[in-house]
């Protein structure tokens, strides 16, 4: 599980907050944020609103798709991607042609094919009712 320090949406404050509740992987933020309960009672915990810990945890769900490390989400980030929420409201083509069009503003390569599918099915399946 990646640590919270690869959380891109979240102030010091907070991350220094959650660390000092014990809460420094991305896993564990999605556990104690599993439910609209818990993410009230974190958000109270380390002074934060709840859509503050819903974009914490929707950055989290992406960053924990299988394969998927600091690399990718730089390249994500630069395709205007920033969680599971950006990545299901696309397409695969459109999901495909965004990361393809960040890698080449990187001067990167872009994941293939494969990799890229099976991250957008990834998503589909966490997709939060």
């Amino acid at each position: 599980m990646p640590p919270i320090t690869e959380l891109t949406r979240i102030e010091p404050v907070h991350l220094a907050r959650l660390e000092h509740q014990g809460i420094f992987t991305t896993g564990l933020l999605l556990e104690v944020s599993e439910t609209r309960t818990r993410r009230q009672t974190l958000a109270d915990q380390v002074k934060a609103t709840v859509n503050d810990v819903t974009i914490w945890r929707d950055e989290a769900l992406m960053l924990n798709l299988a394969g998927f490390g600091p690399v990718e989400h730089q390249l994500l980030a630069q395709s205007g991607i920033a969680g599971l929420g950006d990545l299901l409201h696309l397409s695969l083509d459109d999901f495909q042609a965004r990361v393809r069009k960040g890698a080449v503003e990187l001067k990167a390569d872009a994941p293939d094919d494969l990799t890229m599918e099976g991250w957008w099915d990834q998503a589909r399946t966490l997709e939060e009712e």
